[in-house]
């Protein structure tokens, strides 16, 4: 083809995509009301964040962090509710009053052992000491402003109805969400949204793995190991007979299942036969009831690994999650709000040090990601995860989104992570994730018809299912030294 006619082409190309009218936007003017509102708070909200970031306390340790975001809470005009579920760390901030009733929910647990300066190679800030090494100081903040910006719509007369935030420990570890869910933390709820820093900008139309989270024990009769070994029962020995009968049993399983251990105490000295074993397992699926069927056979397995070694065992359950249902009507709509907001403006300095850890960290230089994934009407495979926002999600309708706060393909739950989370990287994601929040919580309240969707949606989904908590029954594993309130003291 001719040069001329390529330049004309791509001159009409031009044209057309220029004049192309872009698509009408429902609802404009509180969406951009609601986007002024994050604006305006960003400064506050970027040294929340930090300061969260700096706390870094691990689950239902979160003391300092969840009240620098009830605290926030309360100076905004919220109605603050803490130590809910028997939780000192769990708390419900309401603004509003009618339906619909949206709830926003925040996490802002660390991770233990891996604090981290907010620098692009590694070196811990604290040695030995936890980092938000999931952006969970991130989130929380963002979410509470998302929330901010729909109660001062409410106030203004631009909205109506009520706003609910959740402050929702322990995600990392004994899923405090289930908690809040059993005891009805929950109750009344029309939607539900959560976002999470990720590497890459999707409103998550994918499902999550199910898990259980259980302690196996052995307990036997100790001897000195030289002088009387035929006096003793090894429970180290139904252990190592426990752990090959688990290891035997990968073959035997789904290619979506997956089974992690650590042995937490198997004996203290060589000389002496240990009368206690104890070992930490998870076991995951796309599909919870694959799981039960898995948590049965290992239990099976436990019994008798213990009758050979001559001991005793005990299969106890600790925390678990089921998979996630996505809502698809609902991630069309966060998907649209997203779309709106265009591309995070990363800078070229923020793309530089996102390079420098993906070097560090040994993956392709690719830097971050700021543009908005395809919307995917038929979700792909479950990716590696899991996570108790699932079982909110076979309770109430939920919308999730995932936002773009660390280098693409860098480690997760790791010091890159805390790295940028730390940094401008983290809080450009953040206030995006905010905004996309807001914005999507504004077409719910304003339009009825679309909760009835996702309603009718999530009813024909979860006909037949009936929900059960993985959580054993009495109170949250509140740490020693802490306590949980008798009841929901409103302040």
């Amino acid at each position: 083809m001719q040069p001329i006619k390529l330049a004309l082409i791509s001159t009409l190309v031009a044209t057309s995509i220029v004049a192309a009218p872009k698509p009408k936007v429902a609802h404009l003017a509180e969406k951009q009301a609601a986007v002024a509102s994050i604006d305006a708070h960003s400064a506050e909200m970027t040294a929340l964040s930090d300061r969260i970031w700096r706390h870094a306390e691990t689950a239902l340790r979160e003391t300092k962090s969840a009240a620098d975001l009830a605290s926030w809470a309360e100076t905004q005009g919220f109605r603050v509710t803490r130590g809910v579920a028997s939780m000192p760390t769990a708390f419900v901030a309401e603004y509003g009053n009618g339906s619909p009733v949206i709830g926003i929910m925040g996490e802002y647990d660390a991770l233990p052992g891996i604090s981290q300066k907010a620098q692009p190679t590694k070196e811990a800030l604290e040695a030995g000491s936890p980092g938000h090494g999931c952006g969970h100081n991130l989130f929380g903040v963002a979410s509470l402003g998302a929330a901010v910006s729909a109660k001062e719509l409410i106030a203004a007369g631009k909205l109506r109805g009520t706003i609910r935030f959740f402050g929702t420990p322990a995600e990392e570890s004994v899923s405090g969400k289930v908690y809040m869910l059993r005891d009805g933390v929950f109750e009344g709820v029309d939607v539900m949204l959560v976002w999470h820093p990720s590497d890459e900008n999707v409103s998550d139309t994918r499902s999550t793995q199910a898990l259980v989270d259980l302690v196996v024990e052995f307990r036997g009769h100790t001897a000195h190991a030289a002088y009387d070994p035929w006096n003793a029962r090894s429970a180290a020995d139904g252990l190592e007979i426990f752990t090959y009968s688990l290891n035997m049993m990968r073959e035997h399983i789904r290619p979506t299942s997956r089974m992690h251990y650590t042995i937490q105490r198997a004996g203290d000295v060589p000389n002496v036969v240990p009368d206690y074993a104890k070992l930490w397992l998870w076991l995951r699926d796309n599909d919870r009831v694959e799981v039960d069927r898995m948590l049965e056979r290992v239990r099976q397995m436990a019994q008798g690994a213990a009758m050979a070694a001559g001991v005793e065992s005990t299969v106890r359950v600790q925390a678990g999650v089921w998979n996630a249902l996505p809502n698809i009507t609902g991630q069309r709509l966060a998907w649209q709000n997203m779309s709106w907001l265009g591309p995070i403006a990363f800078s070229d300095d923020e793309q530089l040090f996102a390079r420098q850890i993906q070097k560090e960290t040994g993956v392709p230089e690719s830097g971050l990601m700021p543009a908005l994934k395809p919307f995917e009407e038929q979700p792909g495979p479950v990716e590696g995860g899991s996570t108790d926002v699932a079982d909110v999600s076979w309770n109430i309708p939920v919308i999730h989104l995932s936002v773009t706060t660390g280098p693409s393909a860098a480690p997760w739950h790791a010091w890159p992570v805390v790295a940028c989370g730390g940094m401008s990287i983290g809080h450009k994601g953040m206030i995006w994730a905010s905004k996309a929040l807001a914005t999507t919580t504004v077409d719910l309240f304003r339009d009825p018809k679309t909760i009835d969707a996702m309603k009718s949606e999530f009813a024909t989904k979860t006909k037949g299912v009936t929900y059960k908590p993985y959580v054993p029954d009495g109170p949250p594993p509140v740490p020693a030294g802490d306590t949980a309130p008798a009841g929901r003291g409103t302040n």
